[in-house]
This record gives structure tokens, sequence and C-alpha cells, in this order.
């Protein structure tokens, strides 16, 4: 499999859901920038389960760094760190070996990389590879300060959220009924970039959006992503969406294009919203097939499962958000 991303910044992770280890290898990490285990476990708590619509499975995730570190000082080299999966159940995903999960990749493993690739949960292929991820985002956001990269849950379930999702009683109660249910849903992500310079990216192969998009694609369960006004624009009149220039620094009255410009990073927020689907294992019984029979099957899926897992996507999409740019920023700075 081939599971990295970047040309200057580049992240590579190995490892699976219920392996042992998980990792995530970084090049490119200028020499000289702080960094101890303590600077991650704010992103990490935030993308940790616990909070009610997530999962039951608890784990420690305290990076260890391997390499690339010395007297609290990146070196310049290759920066590695490993995560120890403990809370572990294979046992619980051996049934889906011939019987594929309605809404995971188990039929298509299956398919690319034989029917003994389901070793045991998604893999991977699972939600929980996104905590080297987030891992790479807390360098990644170290190295392009002062940028700030801010996301947000703004929707649930078709609910809108107006503020801290935490304290929304509509979404507590939308999130138990769902529960009672066995059932998912879904929520909607947006991500605000600020102080990102004018001049990122490629005006064809590599435009920033193309960029972001692969990074945040990268992340399972994202169904869509939109930029500024997105898919709204395609209902608007030019003289709606476009952006009026107010200075010769570039900055507009409006942000229609989510500050980017033919694929170029215009001086203004970058801003995108990513759609992500709901936990495809409910509780609900689900009808698949059998592929040891070629039978239809009913299934009832087992195991500690997100109610919403969206709850827990704002800190990644963050993470991939800053990878991109660290990524373009130091490109951009090699290439002078």
């Amino acid at each position: 499999m081939r599971n990295a991303f970047g040309n200057t910044f580049r992240i590579a992770l190995a490892g699976e859901s219920h392996s042992p280890l998980m990792s995530v290898e970084i090049n490119g990490v200028p020499e000289g920038v702080p960094l101890s285990p303590g600077d991650f476990a704010e992103d990490i708590d935030r993308r940790r389960p616990g909070r009610k619509g997530t999962t039951a499975r608890t784990e420690r995730d305290i990076p260890e760094i391997v390499r690339g570190v010395e007297d609290g000082l990146t070196t310049g080299t290759t920066l590695k760190l490993l995560f120890r999966n403990e809370n572990t159940d294979p046992s619980a995903y051996r049934q889906f070996t011939d019987i594929p999960r309605p809404g995971h990749a188990d039929w298509v493993r299956r398919i690319k990389y034989g029917a003994d690739s389901l070793t045991s949960g998604g893999g991977m292929f699972s939600g929980r590879m996104t905590l080297p991820l987030v891992a790479a985002g807390v360098v990644a956001k170290k190295i392009i300060a002062p940028i700030q990269v801010n996301a947000r849950l703004t929707e649930v379930g078709g609910l809108s959220l107006a503020g801290d999702e935490g304290d929304n009683a509509a979404l507590e109660a939308l999130l138990s009924e769902v529960a009672a249910e066995g059932d998912s849903v879904g929520g909607v992500v947006e991500c605000v970039c600020c102080g990102v310079p004018a001049g990122l990216g490629e005006p064809f192969f590599y435009p920033m959006e193309a960029a972001i998009s692969q990074m945040i694609f990268s992340i399972p369960g994202i169904r869509g992503i939109e930029f500024g006004d997105g898919f709204g624009a395609s209902r608007m009149r030019g003289s709606q969406h476009n952006d009026p220039l107010t200075d010769i620094a570039g900055h507009t009255s409006r942000n229609g294009a989510g500050g980017i410009n033919g694929g170029i990073t215009n001086g203004n927020p970058v801003i995108f919203r990513a759609a992500v689907k709901p936990t495809s294992s409910i509780a609900r019984p689900q009808t698949t097939v059998n592929l040891a029979t070629g039978r239809p099957e009913e299934l009832i899926i087992k195991g500690r499962h997100d109610v919403c897992f969206a709850l827990r996507v704002p800190v990644v999409v963050e993470s991939a958000a800053a990878i991109v740019l660290c990524d373009a920023l130091l490109s951009c700075q090699k290439s002078l």
C-alpha cells in the first residue's frame, strides 16, 4: 500500500487499527523545532473518544518519539512517532472475512489485496489511523506558525450547531435518539486557515484545492468538500460570487473563493467544509452477502462504535490542512 503524502514535508503511515503498533514517519522537518511528547496531548485529547455519541474503546495514545529529536529539538532528520494499540479485540472482526460489512472497505480490500488481508477491524482503512495523522499535524502546526488552522463541527445529522457542539442540548437529544434506534449520523466540519500567505499552490496539477482535497479525502468517511461559497456558487450570479479587492495586499470584501484563485492562495483566509458520512457500523440488522456461500445474509454488527464519529473529526481535518500548508510552505522556500 502507498500510504504517503507530500513533496517536501512528507508523511508516511504504517500499522493498522488492531495491530500492536501504528507509526508515522515525517521527512522534511526543519532542524531546531522544539518538540516533546507533551506537545501532542491537546490535539490527541480532542480526537479521543469518551463523550456521548463516540466509541467506548479507550487507548492511552501516548506518542513515543523514537527518531529525529535530541534534547527536545528536531534534528532535521526523519522524525518517527510510535503509538501502541493496547485495547484491541481482533476476534470481534473474524466474521467479516467472508461477510463484508455494508459501507466498509471489506469488499474492495478483499478484491485488491486478497481474502487474507482482512486481519482485524478496519485495518489501514480504519478511523484509528487518524491518530498518527493528528500527530503529524501537531508537528506541521509548529512549523507553519503563526498561521492558525481551526476547524469546528457546524452540523450533525442535519442539525445546525451555532456554537460549541458540546453544550448543545438539541445535539444531545439527537444522539440519544439515534443511539436508541441502533443507527448513526454524519456531520459537516468547517475549517478556517488564517495568516496563509499569497502564492502557495500551482495552477494546474497541484492547485491548493486539490492538495487539500487529497488529504481531506484520506480521512476515512469523508464524502465531500467545498471551498468558500462551494456548491452555493452554482446558484449565484457573478456579481454575488466575485470577491472585490479592497487594497493592494489582495484583501477582499468577501471570500467566496475560500482564499484561493486559480489554485493559488490569495492571502485571504482559506476556508473549506468537509462532509462526514454516518458511521457504517450500526447495531441495526443489515443485509449483505456471504462470500463463502454466495447467498444473502443478515448481519448484526457488535462491538464498540461511534454513533457520530464526526464529533471527533474537526482536529483531524485541522491536522490534514496544516500538513498540506506545511508542505506548500516548505516547498516554496526550497524553490527560492
